[in-house]
Formats: structure tokens, sequence, C-alpha cells
């Protein structure tokens, strides 16, 4: 069986390598640069540029594939929905020309919305133009990274983290590793149709108890404090975004404050085993 991984290098992709690989298979690592692929992994994949925002190039790419794992990529646009936009016409024109058999998408909670999601709306119109593909496509609504936390290093050594988020507002968080886990499982395993699988960890949390969470385990002192959408604006203003990017970012957010509860509910299909706890003791603390 031939799979390919698109975003190789990244979050859940640089794991899901090792899971196939571990597996059995010799996974196509779809990759912009294949200098940056894991030298300990390298030698068990097969490497190939791609370019996902690029049909022609796609499409050569994901020749002769029998399952794609497709993340949309990182965008460099001023929009991430124009980015969005062009990695979803390249992997709906490259599964239909080459016929994959069977797409696994890397989606997330709020994609059901399909507007009004910030960023997530982007993911909500990879979703549509892969179900008119005719393709046998699973797509996973993952609930929010724990490694969002390592975006925010200094806040969480300074002691006190911002959120526009009611502290008690519970929600779903989730381990990449566990992600890769079911990822892996759906490449190869035995079904057909449309799936929509959330995996959602093993329990919500809210702000209030990610950071008790998050002190405990990593012996580190932290607080949260609830800013306004504005204050969230200017921080991110700080750091270089601009406006349609701005509010693709805090729309992230604000859709969970806005009453939205997970289509998939939590079950023991949805929920998996790593705690934010193991995971902050384990990957966190090291870098603080």
């Amino acid at each position: 069986m031939r799979i390919g991984v698109t975003t190789p290098t990244g979050t859940v992709g640089r794991l899901l390598l090792r899971s196939l690989v571990r597996a059995g298979h010799r996974p196509v690592a779809l990759v912009r640069d294949p200098d940056r692929l894991d030298p300990a992994v390298r030698p068990f994949v097969d490497a190939v540029v791609i370019d996902q925002r690029d049909p022609r190039r796609t499409t050569a790419a994901t020749a002769g594939l029998d399952a794609l794992y497709w993340v949309d990529p990182t965008t460099p646009e001023e929009d991430p929905l124009v980015s969005y936009a062009k990695a979803t016409d390249a992997v709906a024109a490259a599964v239909m020309a080459n016929r994959i058999p069977r797409v696994v998408l890397q989606s997330s909670i709020g994609a059901e919305l399909r507007e009004g999601a910030g960023e997530i709306d982007g993911l909500a119109a990879t979703e549509v133009a892969l179900d008119a593909t005719g393709a046998d496509v699973a797509h996973l609504r993952c609930g929010h990274f724990f490694t969002n936390l390592t975006f925010d290093l200094d806040a969480v050594r300074s002691g006190t983290l911002e959120t526009v988020l009611p502290l008690d507002l519970a929600f779903p968080w989730v381990a990449p590793a566990d992600i890769a886990e079911v990822a892996a499982g759906r490449l190869a395993g035995d079904w057909s149709g449309r799936v929509v699988q959330g995996i959602l960890g093993p329990a919500d949390l809210s702000w209030a108890d990610a950071v008790q969470i998050v002190a405990a385990a990593t012996g580190r002192s932290l607080a949260v404090t609830r800013i306004e959408d504005d204050e969230q604006r200017a921080a991110l203003r700080a750091i270089g975004m601009t406006g349609a990017r701005v509010e693709s970012v805090l729309g992230m957010s604000t859709f969970l404050r806005d009453g939205h509860r997970p289509e998939q509910p939590r079950d023991v299909v949805s929920s998996t085993p790593t705690t934010l706890a193991s995971w902050a003791h384990a990957e966190l603390r090291p870098l603080l």
C-alpha cells in the first residue's frame, strides 16, 4: 500500500511517518524540502517534492498513491482563506486526476459550522471539496493541540497566559501523537465512504483547568487572564499580523465562546488517551 503524507515535518506529520514505518509501511513523504526530514526516518520513506498550492505539482507528486494524508499547509497569504482555497483546489484536482481511492484530512472542530470559525473555515472548504471527489474520505476533526502552548513559551515562563475565552469554558484539548495514531489507522484500516471522526483528547478542559495542570506538571507558577478581543488584535498586530489574518486567528477562539459544541460527541471513538499533564511533563517542561 502506497501512503502519502503531507507536511511530514509538521507537528502531526513527523509522528505519523514514524507510526506508519513502525507498522511496516514505507510512506511517501510529500515535502517542500526533503532536507528538512528527520535524518533517522529518511532511510525508511520515499521523499517526493510537492507544492501543495499548485494543482499540477500536487497531481504529479501524488500519482500512484493508494491513500493520502492531507494537511492544508501553513499559509503565506495575508488572507489565510486565500491560501486554503489554493490548497483545496490542488488536492481536489489531484485526487480526481489520480483517482486516489482514500483521503484522510486533518481538520478541526468547528469545520462543521462551514463559516464563522476564522481560519477553520478554510478546512471546512477542504472538507466540502474532498467530499465531492468520489474518494473515500475521513475528516479528522481535532481539538485544541497541546502543542499550541509551545507558541507561548515566554508567557509560560513569565507565569501568565492570556485568552479571549471565558476562563471556565471547557473545550477539547488533544495531543498530536494521538492524532497521528488515529490517522495511521484510518490510512491503512478497513473502511469506506465518508467518515467524520472527532479526536478530542481525554477530557474537555477550560483555560483555568489547563494552567493548573501545566503548573503542576512543570513545577512552575502559572495563571491565565481573560483579555478583550481588541487587546488580542493589538497583540497579534504587534507580532506582524495584519487585516484578515488577525481576524482569522481570533475567529478560531471566538467560535467556541459563541457556544459551539463539537458535532461528534465525546465517546470511546473520539476520546484519546494522552493527558495534558503527561504531555506537559514530558514535552513542555524541558523547553522552559
